[in-house]
């Protein structure tokens, strides 16, 4: 038997698998896009082990609280590894992270990032993280910081997920919440764009029951000649920057807010409602746009059926007082989002079965869907919230 070699290889990491220097690229490739989220506050630049933020930009709170939000995009990646389209996922992730923050009110500050790989290609790299400094330049976000993991082995050469962390802050004495909540309060409906980034499994497993690829023409959900792929990978809303809009229009008129994502329309409600309080939510008033719809029919399941999975066309609610509803939805729909009266808060305890009593380890409200869906689709229409 030979003698082992006391030699080393030239880069025994690269020989594991690991190109530091690709991941160099990817880093100069994202520099411009990420450099583009920078205000005045934000020290040091891209590159550094951590991100350095000016904390004097909170001098003119009298009490501020600082939010934070952590989050991924799910299985809704892999639609993208499919069809090798990854400019959009980014937004979809400051969908999840940003949006969470703006439920308490928060302006958010900052953003960092996270994606794990299994081989670093610099230009996939570069359009994932062009997409989240997109998403944190519309939500004034600056996105500060992050890390690409390269992990062979673990993960498949076109495989990767993402991750992120953001902070924001609001004034002690504005923090929205349950606590602010009224019986007689209006319940404000915001339209999604989508699917936005949650029930992605059961997407993909109608999918794949229907023998659908991703490459083929989808008449149903989009323009002529929108492949399934790119139609379901119809990037998050972001709301951050209209509902800032909203509260500050509002002055105390905004009480609640109510992200929905994982868990469906009612749950996510229920989080945001005092106990002691409950709501029905009419279907009536709005139609679940086409792609609940269709994904629904292929997959044999009514769209109540879907309730507890996909948002149905609504990826916000807003609780408000009745005398500011107009009001919010007028300031709504001057960006473009239509809003409408979809509930109204009671007091006391439901004598009715089916309602979501609160949600994750959350002691709220009470909450269901009653009627059946509407044959009309919301639309930005001034401030009635006609549909």
């Amino acid at each position: 038997m030979a003698a082992p070699s006391h030699e080393s290889p030239a880069n025994p990491y690269a020989a594991a698998g690991v190109d530091t220097a690709a991941g160099d690229l990817a880093v100069e490739l994202m520099k411009a896009a990420v450099r583009r989220t920078h205000g005045p506050e934000v020290q040091g630049g891209v590159g550094g082990f951590a991100g350095l933020f000016d904390a004097r930009a909170l001098r003119d709170y009298t009490h501020p609280l600082l939010a934070t939000s952590t989050d991924g995009v799910g299985t809704k990646v892999a639609i993208a590894q499919a069809i090798d389209k990854h400019d959009t996922v980014g937004q979809d992730l400051v969908g999840m992270v940003v949006d969470d923050i703006i439920v308490v009110g928060a302006k958010p500050l900052f953003m960092t990032d996270y994606i794990a790989c299994g081989k670093v290609v610099p230009e996939r790299i570069a359009a994932i993280v062009a997409g989240i400094a997109e998403g944190c330049a519309q939500t004034g976000t600056a996105l500060i910081g992050g890390e690409t993991a390269e992990h062979p082995g673990l993960l498949g050469p076109a495989d990767y997920d993402i991750a992120g962390a953001a902070t924001g802050v609001v004034e002690a004495g504005r923090v929205l919440g349950a606590d602010r909540v009224r019986a007689g309060d209006v319940v404000l409906a915001l339209a999604s764009s989508g699917l936005h980034s949650n029930g992605y499994s059961l997407v993909r497993h109608i999918v794949a029951g229907r023998g659908i690829r991703y490459g083929d023409v989808a008449p149903d959900l989009g323009e002529h000649g929108t492949t399934w792929g790119e139609a379901l990978l119809e990037p998050t809303r972001l709301y951050t920057s209209p509902l800032l809009r909203m509260i500050d229009r509002l002055g105390d008129g905004t009480h609640s807010l109510s992200h929905v994502t994982g868990g469906g329309i009612a749950a996510n409600l229920a989080r945001v409602l005092p106990r002691g309080t409950w709501v029905d939510l009419d279907r009536s008033t709005w139609s679940p746009p086409p792609v609940f719809r269709v994904l629904a029919e292929a997959g044999d399941l009514s769209l109540e059926d879907t309730e507890g999975t996909w948002n149905l066309g609504i990826g916000f609610l807003a609780v408000v007082d009745p005398a500011a509803a107009g009001a919010a939805m007028a300031e709504l729909a001057a960006d473009g989002i239509a809003a409408w009266q979809v509930g109204e808060v009671h007091a006391g305890t439901p004598g009715d079965e089916g309602y979501e009593q609160g949600a994750k380890g959350v002691d709220g409200g009470a909450v269901r869907l009653v009627g059946a869906y509407g044959g009309h689709s919301p639309a930005v229409a001034g401030t009635d919230g006609a549909k």
